[in-house]
């Protein structure tokens, strides 16, 4: 048997989104957000799901806390509801939905758990959609005021901040493809959520440095390979092009402070019309950060599609390549090569795996309890290629496990599980998986037993 030993101290946890577990969406002033708005239309989620009551976490907080000191987490990565503090978007602060997080933050430290707050998951309030969402060039400034709201409020006490979770999703599923909320189909608008959401990012990371806060701030990036699906010319360009459409993107700017000159190059020959790339908010998204935090779950590989404007390409996976219940393929050796990129190619010396996990679609059995061998199977790859990135000197700091409980999976509603921790969503009844007692005795150990 193999045993891969982790650094002392390494931080062991799980991580969710407000949306997707909190439910309670109009208890003590919480204000509509574009999820709830979206998940209203028929057809945009399976099942008619919204995220109503979801795991109900809101109400019952202290029970899964309590679950997560039962199974040894060292951190807890959750993401605050902008719209809970501050129901319109801009002005007024409500106090009761901001004391939540207080309450929240004040459980998991009596605990033992470190929290690990994201001040943007997702769920921007309706009433700023209304005025054009993150496409608006005002849309940094007020993110700002609800940044330096919540940070004034828990920033005693938290240490670890993130400021944006996924842009790439908030850009592109939801204002090109669709398929998220708000559920717009205009890359151009897509491009411009993109890049206002890095200038609220930088509004709040120096907000962040000039008030002394205590503790470190970063961002939760969704980083995965595109590979070519043959080696032929077209499909090698293809995935270059996905690259630079999924990572580059978005690693860039925050890194380099540019945009990667190939897809500006292409995109204008597509007749996209680009954001403004002024000077100032170059720098602003390009301070330094802490830490990077990556979002992992699978490579996917990329066919040349001259029809599929403005990217020329789509995703085909290849036969060979297991998939996951989501059929999503499972490529742990692409999580290995991905951060000995971001190391090798981009020179960041400090990663933070915020997210990483698989969808499987187990059931209670008869004894009650929740076999899910297939995420064990998953995990143990995926936390072994992160042993060897680390081993080749990547400076990992951090596992946060996709996620703690099953939730509300966005467009997938409750058709599909992610969590170590089983829900019903019919009783609430939570019953810790056969992986949340795997992860929990890793925790304990500090160690992955091959």
């Amino acid at each position: 048997m193999k045993r891969l030993v982790f650094p002392e101290n390494f931080a062991w946890g799980a991580a969710s989104a407000s949306y997707q577990i909190e439910g309670a969406v109009r208890q003590d002033g919480r204000g509509e957000s574009i999820w709830d708005r979206y998940c209203s239309v028929p057809g945009n989620i399976a099942n008619g799901d919204t995220g109503d009551v979801a795991c109900d976490h809101y109400n019952r907080f202290r029970e899964d806390v309590a679950l997560m000191k039962e199974m040894g987490l060292k951190a807890y990565r959750f993401s605050v509801a902008w719209p809970r503090v501050i129901p319109g978007g801009a002005g007024a602060v409500n106090t009761k939905g901001l004391d939540f997080y207080s309450r929240l933050t004040d459980e998991l430290l009596a605990a033992g758990i470190e929290p690990y707050p994201t001040l943007y998951h997702w769920d921007l309030p309706q009433a700023m959609q209304d005025i054009g969402g993150w496409a608006n060039p005002d849309m940094p400034g007020y993110f700002l005021e609800y940044a330096k709201a919540v940070m004034d409020c828990l920033g005693g006490r938290v240490k670890h901040w993130m400021t944006l979770n996924e842009p790439y999703c908030a850009a592109f599923l939801g204002n090109y493809e669709g398929r998220q909320a708000p559920g717009l189909r205009d890359f151009s608008t897509a491009l411009r959520v993109a890049y206002y959401q890095y200038v609220g990012h930088g509004l709040a990371v120096r907000y962040f440095r000039e008030s002394g806060l205590p503790g470190e701030i970063g961002i939760a990036l969704n980083l995965m390979g595109r590979l070519p699906l043959s080696d032929c010319p077209a499909d090698r360009d293809a995935a270059k092009r996905a690259d630079g459409y999924l990572n580059r993107w978005f690693l860039d700017p925050i890194i380099r402070g540019t945009y990667p000159e190939d897809l500006v190059q292409w995109y204008t020959s597509k007749g996209v019309v680009l954001p403004p790339f002024k000077d100032e908010d170059l720098k602003l998204m390009s301070q330094k950060l802490d830490f990077i935090g990556l979002n992992y779950y699978n490579d996917f590989y990329v066919k040349d599609a001259p029809q599929v404007w403005p990217t020329g390409f789509k995703i085909e996976n290849p036969r060979f390549v297991p998939v996951n219940d989501r059929d999503w393929p499972i490529t742990e050796q692409g999580f290995t090569d991905m951060l000995l990129r971001m190391k090798n190619e981009y020179g960041i010396d400090r990663i933070l795996i915020t997210e990483n996990g698989t969808a499987t679609n187990e059931v209670e059995n008869v004894d009650h309890a929740v076999e899910d061998p297939q995420r064990v199977d998953y995990l143990k790859r995926h936390i072994a290629a992160m042993h060897n990135a680390m081993e080749a000197g990547v400076n990992v700091t951090g596992y946060m496990q996709w996620s703690f409980s099953d939730n509300f999976e966005w467009g997938f509603g409750y058709n599909s599980r992610f969590g170590l921790v089983y829900v019903d969503f019919k009783t609430q009844k939570r019953i810790i998986k056969q992986s949340g007692k795997w992860y929990s005795g890793l925790i304990k150990n500090n160690a992955l037993e091959l």
